[in-house]
């Protein structure tokens, strides 16, 4: 691999890594800012309410799709990369510093949310300009394997996520979590901040928009949207379909997994954060896999496979671990979760970024990614909670995942075969 491509890596993956980590980290402690935040009658009540914000923040991430997207597309992916981490930083500084509800009353959670906002318009505009950063270092043999590391850098952020959750579990108590512990998670997020800044200032944008940056700045700021939605429509309604399934599978079975243990199936904290910990490590690894496969294969084949692989596994897995409600066996299912999330996950991003030319690239790839993602992944952990609690049944995630699969195989049939086969 070449220096330059090393340097790209580094820059994406470290900088993409940093940015989901705050996304994990208030899913894996929302049940414990739920006490201190929220007012709520029960604890079933406030954990709903803090995946709701979570899932408000879904709502902005177009809107950062569109700006920090056009900007990726006229200014450079180097300069729009830069800003959405900056975006972020700040966002998890409200978080971090809100006081509790018996403090200023209704401004905790507000401080929440915005934070949650800032993070969103971040999280909207990071997934095209890296995914574009990516496939635009890398030799056209090798995309696959480049643009894996989007997937493996947050199964990287996961693992530092539940590494610190599973250490703070053990640390301490319950109440001490619920009362200031589950700050811990994002000041140390903001502290490593400034190596994902410069680590993305120092490298050279690609190759590829250079070629195209004097045609890019000659129209106005939002140029590149109206050509998604003049000549490129069917690209993005494709690639939000192929979409789906990678935003619900993330959410649904690596995210909201730790939190879906210890509520429903009786497992501790520590047990359900070194379970997610086990398996991102085997997702990170995996997703590196997937976009070998995808080169030596074939995008749209890999990608199929994931989707299917998606389909059939979740749920009598999820079932086996309900039913033997063993450490051994939540392990297991987790490892197998993160794998199967590894196989699609890994080789998508490749498959979406080629579904676009390089002067609209940043744009109709945010745009794809996030719609799917504010519809059918930010509001998941709410509704798999509610439908958990309410409904009575421990299988949402798998109906879910299901649903979201079948979406996600319809949405490749459209794939031009002759251009990814």
């Amino acid at each position: 691999m070449k220096k330059t491509g090393t340097k790209a890596i580094a820059a994406a993956a470290v900088g993409n890594a940093l940015e989901w980590y705050d996304f994990s980290v208030y899913a894996l402690f929302a049940m414990y800012i739920a006490p201190t935040v929220f007012a709520a009658q029960d604890r079933v009540s406030g954990t709903i309410a803090a995946f709701i914000v979570f899932g408000v923040g879904f709502i902005a991430r177009p809107v950062g799709a569109v700006v920090l997207g056009a900007y990726g597309d006229r200014a450079g992916r180097r300069a729009a990369l830069t800003a959405s981490l900056s975006v972020m930083a700040l966002g998890t500084l409200c978080i971090a510093i809100a006081p509790p509800y018996a403090a200023i009353g209704i401004g905790a959670p507000l401080l929440i949310l915005a934070g949650r906002i800032l993070q969103g318009l971040s999280a909207g505009g990071e997934m095209g300009g890296a995914v574009s950063f990516l496939v635009e270092h890398a030799p056209p043999a090798r995309r696959g394997v480049y643009a894996a590391w989007l997937q493996s850098s947050m199964a990287i952020s996961n693992i530092l996520g539940a590494l610190v959750a599973t250490t703070l579990s053990l640390a301490l108590t319950p109440e001490d979590l619920a009362a200031w512990g589950w700050r811990v998670p994002f000041i140390l997020g903001l502290a490593i901040v400034p190596v994902g800044l410069w680590l993305r200032r120092g490298v050279a944008d690609t190759p590829e928009f250079e070629q195209v940056r004097r045609a890019a700045a000659a129209g106005g700021f939002f140029q590149p949207l109206r050509q998604v939605f003049a000549r490129h429509a069917r690209a993005l309604v494709v690639s939000a379909g192929i979409s789906v399934i990678w935003v619900v599978a993330v959410y649904a079975l690596v995210i909201y997994m730790p939190t879906f243990m210890q509520r429903s199936l009786g497992f501790t904290p520590p047990q359900a954060f070194a379970a997610a910990l086990v398996g991102n490590v085997f997702m990170a690894v995996g997703c590196l896999g997937a976009g070998w496969l995808a080169d030596r294969f074939g995008r749209v084949r890999i990608v199929a496979v994931g989707a299917v692989a998606l389909l059939v596994t979740v749920l009598p897995v999820l079932s086996w671990v309900a039913a033997m409600r063993t450490v051994e066996a939540l392990v297991v299912a987790q490892v197998v979760f993160c794998l199967v999330v590894a196989l699609f996950a890994g080789s998508a991003p490749a498959l979406i970024a080629e579904l676009f030319p390089t002067d609209v690239r940043s744009t109709g790839v945010s745009l794809g990614y996030n719609f799917a993602a504010t519809v059918f992944g930010g509001f998941a952990p709410a509704v798999l909670t509610w439908l958990t609690e309410r409904m009575g049944t421990q299988m949402a995630p798998a109906y879910y995942v299901m649903v979201a699969a079948v979406v996600s195989l319809l949405a490749l049939a459209a794939v031009p075969h002759r251009r990814h086969a």
